[in-house]
């Protein structure tokens, strides 16, 4: 009988650079580097590829102790996917206020935003995204957040999602990772959160 696969995760900065590259290697990742949400303007007009790969490069941070800007995933010691997670103040386009559901209470601190799924060809649709929630989770208790944010899609019934959509996370993901829905700003955007135990 086969054993089903086993799934770890590292924060970036402790994967091998190579490990990243894998996962960023195809689709609509490979262009956007995961900089959406941290070039100040419009992502494609205001950013060249060259300097998108620089600055994955630079929050990744591989092989150093410095802070990083997400976890790379593997199926059975294979790099396979990735979620960003870092402070929500690491976002810039979060505090744009250019759509309603960014930068909601502004004033609450500790909030570490998870904003990005990539999950490499060859795996998707093997649940993947639900255990890169789920690493939110037990990470963000390492590092010390006090709540985890993310910006989910939810699709009408019977409507499917989009790349560019599907990469913030589906609404059921999150619920099955423990977070709750705070608002609905938008017919298909949902604002999810996840109080943390502080663990002193």
């Amino acid at each position: 009988m086969k054993s089903s696969p086993e799934f770890t995760w590292l924060p970036a900065n402790r994967a091998a650079l190579e490990d990243v590259e894998a996962v960023f290697a195809s689709g609509g990742a490979r262009k956007c580097r995961c900089q959406a949400l941290k070039v100040p303007g419009w992502i494609w007009r205001d950013s060249t590829q060259e300097q998108r790969d620089a600055a994955l490069l630079e929050q990744t941070a591989c092989g150093t102790t410095g802070p990083t800007s997400g976890l790379i995933g593997y199926v059975d010691g294979e790099a396979a996917g990735w979620v960003a997670v870092e402070p929500r103040e690491n976002y810039p386009r979060l505090w744009s206020r250019k759509q309603p559901w960014m930068r909601m209470d502004p004033e609450l601190e500790g909030v570490w935003s998870v904003t990005c799924f990539v999950v490499r060809k060859g795996q998707r649709r093997s649940g993947l995204t639900y255990e890169l929630a789920a690493a939110t989770v037990e990470y963000g208790e390492q590092v010390g957040a006090r709540v985890l944010e993310g910006y989910p899609i939810e699709p009408p019934p019977g409507k499917t999602v989009i790349w560019d959509e599907a990469s913030v996370g589906l609404l059921q993901v999150f619920l099955e990772a423990g977070y709750e829905v705070v608002a609905s700003p938008t017919l298909r955007r949902r604002v999810v959160r996840r109080t943390l135990d502080q663990r002193s």
